[in-house]
């Protein structure tokens, strides 16, 4: 696929999904969904059904200003058993979710939607990757909690591209895991770009 091709609008402030689109070379703006994430009910959802509803309310939300335009919405969430877990509410909960999914192997995944509103086109699909996390020790959650580095991500940690201390492995995509799951993507781009 020939990504100077393709100019959609990402509609989210992430800056990894940012910068995993920039170094892929695609051509984008940034237009952050105003959606209250907390409106979208996960009630009878799965996890993955739950990503891929909550990557679609924000890409309809930035597509409905600009109609005429490709959007790309995502949500990451983390599965845990089944349960879905999000963005920590403060250090309490940072640090009950990190004792939590510290503890045995889950789920992270990544809904994304692609929309042009003008001509109908809605394509929606998710990516799931398994993480297996090392028993974290007292001082690593302690640092963990200090450094603030949970703020704003689902799970309460993000995982870093060149090997993370804590994770002992993980079975899918590491783009998936920060936030944009670029081999999927590409292939959802490859169907607009056949139409």
């Amino acid at each position: 696929m020939d990504v100077e091709r393709i100019s959609f609008i990402l509609a989210s402030a992430s800056q990894r999904r940012r910068k995993l689109l920039a170094e892929a070379g695609f051509r984008f703006d940034v237009i952050p969904s105003g959606l209250d994430e907390g409106s979208i009910s996960a009630e009878g959802l799965s996890p993955d059904e739950y990503a891929q509803k909550a990557a679609l309310a924000k890409a309809e939300e930035v597509a409905d200003r600009f109609p005429h335009r490709l959007v790309i919405g995502a949500d990451t969430v983390v599965d845990f058993q089944g349960r879905i877990i999000g963005k920590p509410k403060d250090d309490d909960d940072a640090e009950r979710i990190t004792r939590m999914l510290f503890s045995k192997s889950h789920r992270v995944i990544t809904g994304v939607a692609i929309l042009r509103k003008n001509d109908s086109l809605q394509i929606i699909n998710s990516d799931s990757t398994t993480i297996y996390p090392r028993k974290i020790s007292e001082q690593q959650l302690e640092q963990h909690i200090k450094s603030g580095s949970w703020r704003d991500k689902a799970g309460a940690y993000a995982i870093k591209e060149n090997g993370d201390a804590l994770i002992e492995r993980i079975d899918g995509s590491l783009t998936n895991v920060m936030g944009l799951p670029m081999e999927l993507l590409e292939q959802m781009l490859g169907k607009v770009d056949s139409r």
